[in-house]
């Protein structure tokens, strides 16, 4: 929102658009809210207006218990709101803030300092302070800590774990630091608020708990259940159902409302669920008690999945422009773009699918896991998929074994040894996509479908553009006449493609993901 009127209108109209886009302080309570909450609409004087959760807590404002803030959908990366005209030097300070705070979502400042957090970005911590301060109105350190408290209010109104595990869970290094940044930023003690959540702020009734039926994982002793709120529309069946094609057997099961995976992550492995939350523009995630020291950033990676900081009606406004687009966009509005929790996983996944269908690809995936991976007991998940390290270190002649060819397996084994010694990171600093695409494709085995379809599940780019891929370029063509052939992709098909997706930018990934869904569709009739 450009300005404080305008931020005013969209409270007023109580506009699911701008969720998690400002947030409003209501001078007269000390409370900020969501633009959504359902309290009173206060007076324009009594009001102030803020970018982000840490912003208004560090101007002495606490999190209102109706709306809860903390539940709010994050900001889309810069891709999304660049416009014509913005000069490489803004973009690429967007970049860097949109990286960092990526990594302070993940616990990037729990453990280590921001120097070090500035290192793996390749600037110095003088330059991140400032721009995050200028993009954001608050210090590194502040918004990490506001991130930490964010973390730890939701458990406490939403679990019954003790308090010491809530401060662990939530990236405090001690109980002493959690009561202490607590207070200062909710204005009460943590157990206080426990304590209180049987009503909400303003007298009002606390955010009700997780809606629905729970599957069999959920119902396991131990887990944790956390709400993930994400702005309508949200396509849930056909996220779904392009997660199901490609779930890794042994890892991954899709069920018919219910994705389920194991998870490995910082030396922890675990279950977790994820399934709609009935009567709410939200998932709830079920999480094994196993992952709670790595709860932080696994909540990251599985918003990063879902994509449930997108802005969909932003993504609509751009694609439903092209004539050949517009009708998919309305029949299939809030198409979402999936991400990985497993930037790894997803980079294997999309090398084994290198010129053979999608379910050959998951056969030889799941193979890959159940090879290479650790065995975890019986049932339908019972794999770990392998870590880079493993992978490296099995050797080219054990990868081809899973059956592929050995040119592809010596490829496999080059990309993990790379990702292994940190030659080459999915974790880097903030990069053009042009650059990370030439990146991968200097390594051998990677063309450009593969740089560019990896760009769009492991990174999680909106604006990737598989122009090679035989779907997109079938669906830009006219339809072959009876009895003609469908023409196999070419470099000639790529080019123009990527003339035609110019008018896409920045959401390019999303165009694909309305072709690719569209061709499924026809051929499952």
């Amino acid at each position: 929102m450009s300005t404080d009127s305008a931020c005013y209108q969209a409270l007023v109209a109580r506009d699911a658009r701008f969720d998690g886009v400002f947030f409003v302080g209501v001078r007269t309570t000390g409370i900020y809210c969501r633009p959504i909450c359902p309290a009173r609409t206060p007076a324009r004087t009594r009001c102030a207006f803020f970018t982000t959760p840490a912003e208004a807590e560090t101007a002495g404002f606490r999190a209102c218990f109706r709306c809860r803030p903390e539940l709010a959908p994050g900001s889309s990366p810069p891709e999304a709101d660049r416009r014509r005209g913005r000069t490489a030097a803004v973009d690429a300070i967007d970049a860097l803030v949109h990286a960092a705070t990526a990594r302070i979502a993940e616990g990037g400042l729990n453990e280590r300092s921001l120097d070090e957090l500035a290192a793996e970005l390749d600037v110095t911590a003088r330059h991140l302070r400032r721009a995050i301060a200028a993009r954001l109105g608050v210090s590194p350190v502040e918004l990490a800590q506001s991130r930490r408290v964010a973390l730890a209010k939701q458990l406490l109104h939403d679990t019954e774990l003790p308090l010491a595990q809530v401060a662990f869970a939530s990236g405090f290094a001690s109980i002493r630091r959690f009561n202490a940044a607590f207070a200062a930023r909710m204005g009460c003690a943590p157990s206080k608020l426990r304590g209180d959540r049987g009503r909400g702020d303003r007298g009002s009734p606390a955010t009700p708990g997780l809606a629905g039926p729970r599957s069999g994982a959920e119902r396991r002793a131990g887990s944790i259940d956390l709400r993930l709120d994400y702005r309508e529309p949200y396509d849930w069946p056909r996220l779904l159902a392009f997660l199901r094609g490609r779930a890794v057997p042994g890892v991954e099961h899709v069920g018919d409302d219910e994705y389920r995976r194991i998870v490995y992550l910082a030396g922890e492995t675990g279950e977790i669920a994820v399934r709609p939350v009935r009567g709410r523009s939200a998932l709830a995630l079920s999480v094994a008690p196993q992952l709670l020291p790595v709860l932080m950033p696994l909540v990251a990676r599985v918003r990063r999945m879902f994509d449930l900081d997108a802005h969909p009606d932003a993504v609509a406004r751009v694609l439903r422009a092209d004539r050949r687009l517009a009708p998919l966009v309305a029949a299939r509005p809030g198409l979402r773009l999936p991400g990985a929790i497993d930037p790894f996983e997803a980079s294997i996944r999309a090398m084994l699918g290198q010129q053979v269908s999608v379910a050959a690809a998951t056969t030889l995936a799941g193979r890959f896991a159940a090879k290479l991976g650790e065995r975890l007991g019986p049932g339908e998940l019972a794999t770990r998929f392998p870590t880079a390290g493993e992978v490296a270190a099995a050797g080219p002649a054990r990868i081809a074994g899973i059956g592929i060819p050995a040119a592809r397996a010596h490829a496999i084994h080059r990309f993990a040894h790379a990702i292994a010694s940190r030659e080459l990171r999915l974790d880097g600093p903030p990069h053009e996509l042009d650059a990370f695409v030439a990146r991968l494709v200097a390594l051998p085995g990677i063309g450009p479908w593969t740089a560019h379809y990896l760009a769009m599940r492991a990174l999680h780019v909106p604006d990737a553009f598989p122009a090679a891929d035989l779907g997109v370029q079938k669906a830009l063509r006219p339809p072959p006449r009876r009895g003609e052939a469908t023409a196999p992709p070419s470099r000639a098909g790529a080019r123009a493609a990527e003339a035609r997706a110019e008018a896409w930018r920045p959401f390019r990934a999303y165009a694909v993901m309305h072709l690719w869904t569209q061709l499924a569709e026809r051929t499952s009739r």
